[in-house]
């Protein structure tokens, strides 16, 4: 199946929390459907030629903020792409707005604890850099998750499926949602 097939100008948006499978789920929909694939986090992270944890240590979290709204901002809209972005890319609600005009937006999701599993994997998550990282993710996922219901055109349970499983639901949803 070859997503751009459907609809050659709307990219695939993958919003979701840390943990959720954003990344590694975007790079299998960019083999799959031969699009582009561009990583919010990533390319913030290259214009500031540090990681998201130095930028948050550095600069702080609102000019991180500000970078990702710039960088949506540059995207075009009608240029097809994958595009993954940080959990927190919904706080502003501007960027949900530029998200809903670059394509169809897919909420990644699961239940707390095995987004919160799978989050301290990694040692790289600057807002769990503290005494007590499960009381801060929880925060965060009550805080978010209203944000992520109202700007997703649907939403993945990502809790028992793997990587491949999840780009295949999101391109069937996304072939019904193209159907007249």
């Amino acid at each position: 199946m070859r997503y751009f097939a459907v609809n050659a100008a709307k990219s695939i948006v993958l919003i979701g929390m840390m943990g959720a499978g954003k990344s590694s789920v975007g790079r299998v929909l960019a083999r799959r459907t031969g699009l582009g694939r561009i990583d919010t986090d990533e390319a913030v992270a290259a214009q500031f030629g540090m990681s998201i944890a130095e930028i948050f240590a550095k600069h702080g979290e609102e000019k991180f903020r500000n970078a990702e709204t710039e960088l949506l901002g540059r995207l075009a809209p009608g240029r097809a792409s994958i595009i993954t972005t940080g959990g927190g890319i919904v706080l502003r609600p501007e960027n949900v707005e530029r998200l809903k005009r670059l394509g169809t937006i897919v909420w990644l999701n699961a239940d707390e604890p095995t987004l919160f599993e799978r989050a301290s994997r990694r040692n790289t998550r600057p807002l769990l850099q503290n005494s007590n990282p499960r009381t801060i993710f929880s925060d965060l996922f009550r805080q978010r998750v209203p944000l992520y219901q109202a700007a997703a055109d649907f939403e993945i349970n990502t809790a028992s499926v793997n990587h491949d499983q999840i780009a295949d639901m999101i391109l069937v949803k996304i072939e019904h949602l193209a159907q007249p």
